[in-house]
């Protein structure tokens, strides 16, 4: 005996439209493969070797890391190297200048406005910051690190009591033409040379550290990235060009003027040796830089190469499948459509 088998339009429906939900669900994925080349899902198609693709990802990562963080410190030290440069040119020239002024007739007023400018331009070049950072204030980079020298300043004060206290008047007064070249050599040498030692100078005139930036430059070097303003050279450079520049010079007895010249010049010329000292050292770390950044760049290839090989599909198979579940798909909607068209009414 036959029996009849009943099939109705709604479970057909169902039917294709769950075979078109899970075809789409498909499509996605393998429209993200054959556009990515890789997985859609790393971690199913994986399985336990997902923890080798993870930190292979974690050391590609840390070391793009590096790269970017190399690259901001090498825009600081090119700064630092440039303004190292400049300072040590116009140091330079104002050995010279020095030299000419030792025997030149109203040599202190000749040398005054090229000393007050370079004291300045010291000042400005030691305050110059990189990415709201300041580069020679050692660690504490949020903080200008020279003050000003103008009147009412620590600097300018301290100075001023100094010179008041060693000879009884100020610098501009009509006694300073009486001062001995003896009495100067001392004062120079004790009470002046302490203005730019530690622990006046950390008072009166510099707010950094000595303790400089450190930064980690490859997986296994970490190198000092700045330079501080107390760089014994630095203070050279603001005693001989302070000592120049307020000193009352102008008034100055010839004799003691050369006095004041002669110790300005030996300060100036082992500030310069004291900067290209500073500037090879600068130089080093950025070679340093360089290398270490060219080594992590051939890391990150090696590392890339062995993440693709492990998530990478057949690009091929993969559009493939996004063509066959197309084609399924369109053909399901159609099918779908036909279905909603049946109705017992063509019937009756």
């Amino acid at each position: 005996m036959m029996s009849a088998n009943y099939i109705s339009t709604l479970m057909l429906s169902s039917s294709l439209r769950y075979s078109i939900t899970n075809n789409q669900a498909a499509l996605s994925k393998a429209s993200t493969e054959a556009t990515t080349g890789r997985f859609y899902d790393v971690g199913l198609e994986l399985g336990a070797t997902t923890g080798s693709d993870l930190t292979l990802r974690a050391d590609f990562s840390f070391a793009d890391q590096l790269v970017d963080t190399n690259g901001l410190v090498s825009g600081r030290l090119d700064v630092t190297q440039n303004r190292i440069t400049q300072l040590s040119k116009t140091a330079t020239d104002f050995l010279k200048d020095l030299i000419a002024a030792r025997s030149t007739d109203g040599g202190g007023r000749v040398i005054l406005p090229p000393a007050a400018s370079n004291l300045q331009d010291l000042i400005g070049a030691l305050n110059v910051s990189y990415n709201g950072s300041y580069l020679f204030s050692g660690i504490n980079t949020q903080n200008a690190p020279i003050t000003p020298y103008a009147a009412g300043s620590a600097s300018k004060n301290q100075v001023d009591a100094d010179f008041l206290a060693a000879f009884g008047f100020s610098q501009s007064s009509p006694g300073v033409a009486t001062i001995t070249p003896a009495q100067m050599q001392t004062f120079l040498d004790t009470t002046f040379d302490a203005e730019f030692a530690s622990p006046a100078w950390n008072t009166n005139w510099s707010s950094a550290t000595d303790q400089t930036m450190q930064s980690r430059i490859s997986t296994t070097e970490i190198a000092d990235t700045s330079v501080s303003a107390n760089q014994t050279g630095f203070r050279k450079l603001a005693e001989a060009y302070t000592m120049m520049a307020d000193l009352g010079n102008v008034n100055l007895s010839q004799e003691t003027f050369q006095v004041v010249v002669d110790k300005a010049i030996g300060l100036v010329g082992n500030a310069i040796n004291d900067l290209a000292a500073l500037g090879g050292s600068v130089g080093t770390v950025q070679q340093r830089i360089t290398t270490a950044t060219a080594k992590l760049k051939t890391q990150q290839d090696i590392l890339n190469n062995q993440i693709v090989g492990m998530e990478k599909v057949d690009p091929t198979e993969a559009s493939v499948r996004v063509n066959t579940l197309q084609t399924q798909i369109q053909t399901a909607l159609a099918l779908t459509s036909q279905l909603q068209k049946i109705s017992l009414i063509n019937y009756l």
